[in-house]
Formats: structure tokens, sequence, C-alpha cells
């Protein structure tokens, strides 16, 4: 394919996928399949991949997200990013209409009535219909420049659909659905971060991560709501507004309406106060603009807030009941986790009695006592969390809470490291109440694969007392598990041959499934190819751990401390001893082997076997895996290579075809 060729076929594609992005995150009117525009996408990297100078900035494969940045920039925004002053009931909704109807000589102003997001404010401003800058809202005057996170958000456009203005600013809200919100407090208990308090802080934090792949990682969304400034003449009407954002490819809130008299903004708000928590989304109120946009300019603003514009209040859900105990829950990774018991009460259309409070900083700050009184509501409309304490109903013999210095399921002395703002048991292997998730852990795919070896079955190991701990697995014999609920003879035999088998995986498995946190699949990996056995990890302290490449003090600190742990240390002897061996696998798999000392990266697909096994089988024979570089070793070629394979000629690094590798690891596969 020639180039004029190659670069009509990016264009075509590039087009089709932003046109279905546009009809599924602004119209919500999707014409394919997600598996359909998934392969389009696949197609579009594919030709990029091997076109690497044809790559464009408003390419829909660029929402993937850069290298993390070192801070964020300031951004000064083109006009000041103004707060809403609050009506929290429909006398105040005739006060606001009265002050503009005054201030505008009494002409009968009409207005524009639309939800109010509970998210985080951004500015976008595009050139020649690019985006070219992203901002928080900061001060109002002042904002932080996260071009490169906001970039990530599918629904937030590269690029504009024609014709639109050749300068544009806009103001809108990213936000996160509550159906995601909890799934991603969920993943984050499960790998031991702490839990977002509620949609808007998720979405915050999401967006302000120096690393725009982590908000890649994250499902926010976007809607935009207001224009900033623009080259040309602006609609007269702010519901004209609404329709250009939406033409210009921007999502917009389909729930406004163009109000004739305060009377009708009046019985919209009322609507949407029963039905708001019907939306998948949080909103916690209505916003109220006066539509003529040169009527607006008339009435001008005060200090920190418009005069054409106010936020109609929608009454939260909120109730009183009071802390009758306090304790902490342990979780997987050991975080302790302060949870208050409620006097019950209905809330929301259901009982409540127990709320979080995360860790031990928010106990502090908001100083929660057994024996208060609280104010308590539903975070993401589902999440009972504590608002405040009635202060003024103290009696004085309210009891002040401590996280407690040890883990009140095993005993240990609990750590809390620096910048962190959960406290943990570091106990991983020994503690009871992290037990059975950590063998569960261990059994995973990532870590020692044990076929069969789910949740449930590990359950049902635990109550019939047969283990205790990873190392019990290795005790296990068809005997012991033949009759127990989920295991016939064969999946029993099944069972105690998987387990048998994982006596063989390598070290850098070994390391990932004893459930260090912090360490994922690839930092294990760098761990075991640095030290090359257990036994020098063991004795490596924080700062030989942070020689490691990619490893910083963070995940240094979280590697020294559970090698510190006594009970973690005798788990693993035992684990040592149950295998077999000594030293030996699976606790050990050596660093020496038929590739030690070479260095691998691969480019395209091999037939023969996933990428992810042909580095474990790299790994397992002391090779090593990383990225293109002059250190390099060898390329592996497999179909429909990318730029790597011009950029190892140049760098003069050897190239091997999938046959030739095979042959290198000296098996079939």
């Amino acid at each position: 394919m020639d180039r004029q060729a190659v670069v009509r076929e990016l264009e075509a594609l590039r087009a089709e996928i932003r046109h279905h992005d546009y009809l599924y995150h602004v119209l919500d009117r999707p014409l394919i399949s997600d598996q359909a525009y998934d392969r389009l996408l696949a197609l579009l990297v594919d030709l990029e991949t091997r076109h690497p100078d044809l790559v464009s900035p408003d390419s829909p494969s660029q929402r993937v997200g850069g290298a993390p940045a070192e801070g964020f920039g300031q951004v000064r925004h083109p006009v000041n990013l103004l707060g809403l002053d609050n009506a929290a009931g429909a006398a105040d909704l005739r006060d606001f209409d009265r002050r503009v109807r005054s201030l505008l000589g009494g002409e009968e102003p009409g207005y524009v009535a639309e939800l109010k997001i509970d998210g985080l404010t951004v500015a976008l401003t595009y050139r020649q219909g690019f985006l070219v800058q992203g901002a928080t809202r900061g001060d109002g005057e002042l904002g932080e420049d996260v071009t490169a996170n906001l970039r990530t958000i599918r629904s937030i456009p590269l690029r504009l659909r024609e014709p639109s203005p050749a300068r544009l600013a806009v103001r809108g809200e990213v936000y996160m659905s509550r159906e995601d919100f909890l799934q991603l407090n969920r993943e984050r208990e499960r790998v031991g971060e702490p839990a977002f308090a509620n949609p808007r802080n998720a979405a915050a934090g999401s967006v302000r991560q120096l690393d725009p792949r982590v908000t890649a990682g994250r499902s926010l969304d976007s809607f935009v709501y207001e224009l900033l400034e623009m080259d040309g003449p602006a609609p007269d009407f702010h519901q004209d507004v609404l329709e250009s954002l939406r033409a210009w490819g921007f999502r917009v809130n389909p729930h406004s309406r163009r109000c004739t008299g305060i009377e009708e903004v009046i019985a919209y708000c009322q609507h949407w106060s029963s039905e708001y928590r019907e939306l998948p989304y949080e909103t916690d109120g209505v916003v109220v603009k006066v539509d003529r946009l040169d009527s607006r300019v008339r009435l001008g603003h005060r200090a920190r807030s418009p005069r054409w514009a106010v936020a109609f209040k929608f009454a939260a859900d909120e109730e009183l009941t009071v802390v009758r105990a306090m304790e902490v829950q342990v979780g997987r990774t050991g975080a302790l986790t302060p949870v208050v018991h409620l006097e019950p009460v209905r809330l929301a259309g259901s009982t409540v009695s127990r709320a979080s409070l995360h860790n031990e900083d928010i106990v502090a700050e908001k100083d929660v006592r057994v024996g208060d009184t609280v104010r308590i509501r539903k975070a993401g409309g589902v999440i009972p969390e504590v608002v405040e304490v009635v202060k003024d109903r103290r009696t004085g013999g309210e009891a002040p809470f401590v996280v407690p210095a040890v883990c009140p399921a095993c005993g240990a002395r609990t750590v809390r490291l620096a910048g962190e703002a959960a406290r943990r048991c570091p106990n991983t292997l020994g503690c009871p109440a992290q037990r059975q998730e950590a063998v569960i852990h261990f059994a995973s795919r990532g870590a020692l694969d044990i076929r069969g070896l789910g949740p449930a079955v590990v359950a049902t190991l635990f109550e019939a007392g047969l283990i205790g701990d990873v190392a019990d697995l290795y005790r296990l014999t068809e005997a012991d598990l033949t009759g127990l609920p989920r295991l016939g003879p064969k999946s029993a035999r099944n069972l105690v041959q998987a387990v048998a088998a994982s006596r063989a995986a390598p070290l850098h498995r070994l390391i990932y499934g004893l459930g260090i946190r912090h360490v994922g699949e690839r930092v294990a990996a760098l761990l075991a190819t640095h030290f090359g056995s257990l036994d020098r990890l063991l004795q490596a302290d924080q700062a030989d751990l942070e020689e490691v490449p990619e490893v910083g003090p963070k995940i240094a600190a979280a590697v020294a401390a559970f090698f510190r742990e006594q009970a973690n240390l005798q788990v693993l002897a035992k684990l040592r001893a149950a295998a077999g061996g000594g030293s030996d696998r699976p606790v050990e798999a050596s660093g020496e082997g038929t590739l030690a000392g070479r260095q691998f990266a691969f480019t395209g697909t091999l037939r023969s076997l996933p990428r992810r096994e042909a580095e474990e089988a790299v790994r397992a024979r002391g090779g090593r895996v990383g990225g293109l570089s002059r250190q390099t070793t060898c390329l592996v070629a497999g179909e429909n290579p990318g730029s790597k394979l011009d950029r190892a000629r140049e760098l003069g690094v050897a190239v091997l075809s999938e046959e030739e590798f095979l042959a290198l690891l000296g098996e079939e596969v």
C-alpha cells in the first residue's frame, strides 16, 4: 500500500471511529456493538503502529494516556469560572427572579433550567477544532493543566465536528456514574487502596493523577454546559448554545428545559427533587440561568457569583442517629477500616445500621465518638456515610475512639507507612482475617495458577479445617478432599495434581502470589530477575530494593515490611517444608539458565503461544523481558510486527522469527 493510500485509510478509520464515539457518548444511540467498535480501533492501532510517523494527536488511538507528568502546570482561564449562589426552595427562586427583573428594568426574563452535575468542573480550549488544553476550575481564575488526563475521556472530543469556531473555550463537568463508583471502590478495596468517599471525590481524584494511564483506566464521563469564549458571533440564547455544543460534538445533558417564567422553573425543580435518585449519576440540584446572553452582560456578577444564575439545591437524604459502638475491620490487604455501629434508621429506602469511616484520619477529622448523635447520608446513593457529628447534643459521656496499635485479628503490631491514609496489619500470611483471601490470591492465574482452587473451594477447605494458610495446600491428599462440597473423586484428584504442579512455578509467580502490597505481576518479575532467588530477596533491605529498576521507595518499603514480619517468615518456612526441597521450587527459580544474561523484547503476534506465556518462558530460563533498547539482546518478531522491528535494526539488535525463538527455547510449544 503506497503512502497516500495509507493516509486515506487512516483518515477514513479515524472519521468512522469519531462518528461512532459521537453516536455512543453524545447521542446515546450506538449503531455497532462494542466488539465491532474494538475491531475498528484495533485496525487503526495496527495501521498506526506500522506507520508511526502518521499518528496524529487527535487520533482516537491517542486516548490511552502517555507517561506520568512531574506535576501540573497552572492555567489562567479566559474568563473567571465563578461559583453560584444557592436557593433552598421556591421562595428563594422567586427572590432571585425579582432581583433579575429589577436589574433588567422590569423586563420579563426567560430561563433555562439544567441539572447540576456533582463532579469536577473543567474548562476545555480548542483551536482550529482541536483540543489544545484542559484545566480544572481551581480558584476560578487559575486552574491546573490536566490536558493529558482529560484526553483519555471518550466523551470529550479531541477534534470537533465541523463546522466549528476557530477558537472555542467551554465549561463542563467530569463525573463518575454510581455504578462505576461502586465498582472502583470494590477494586480499590481488593488491592488494599482506600475507598473514595463519593463519586465526586472519585472523579476529582481520577482527573488529578500525574499518570494519565491511571485516569484512562477509570470510567469517567462528561457533560459540557457553558460557552466561555469563541471566535465569531455567539448564539443569542443559552438554549441555542446547548444545541451548538451538541452539534460540535460535546456531550450535553438531555435534561434541560427552557422556561418562560419562574413558576415553570419551580415546577421543574420540584419534579427533579423527587426524581433525581433514578439517574445513574450524582446530581445535587438544578442550575437556573437567564436565557438571553445579552441580558447576562447587563446583569453582570458579584465578586464570586453571577447575578444571572442560581443553584437550586435538593434536600439531601439525611437522618440523625446515634453511634452505639465502633470497631475496626481487617481487609484482605490488612487495611484497618474503622466502622461505626448505629442505632438502626431508615434512609433512602433501606435500614442503615452501620457505616464506614474509611481511615483514622477521617475519625479524627470528624471527631466521631461512641454515644454521639450523627447525621448520615448515602454516598453515591448507596454507601452510608457519616456527614457530621451533632456536637451540641453531646452530654460529656461520649467515648473517643482510637484505632488500635495491634491487629484485632492476630495481635500483630499495625503500621502506617508515610504518605498513606490506612493503618495496616503487616502479617499478610499469618493473620486469620487475611488468610483466606491470601490463599485465593496465591492460587490465582497470575500467581501459582492452581486450577480448581477458586474462592468457593478455598472457603470449603477453611470451613473443614483442612487449611489455615497457603503452606497447608501442599499437605492436602485426595482422601482429605473427596466428599467435600464441590469436590468429587475426580475433582479432588485434579486439585491435588494442580497443587503439585505449582511446585515448578517460577520465582516471579511465587513473589506475586505472596500478596505483598504494591507488588503486581510486573514488579514481581523485576524482583525475581534482580535477586534471582527468594533467599537473596529475603536478605534485601529497603536500600537494596530501591536499586531494582522501577521500584521506588513506596514499593520497597512495602516489600521490606512484609519480610520483616515474623509471622510471614514462619509461613514461608512452613511453605518450603511442605512444598519439599527446602530452597527449591516453588520458592526458588534460579536466576541461571539457558537464557541467563539475555534480554528479550517482543513485537507482533505469535501464532504458537500467547505473549504472556512467551515472556514467562524467557524468565523461567533466566532471561529478562523488557522494552526495546540498546540493552536488548533479541527482538522476537511475530506476525504484523510494529515499528519496533525497524528500531531494532537501527540499534543492531538481533531479530528472531517465531520459529527461531521456539528453537532457542529448546522445546516444541
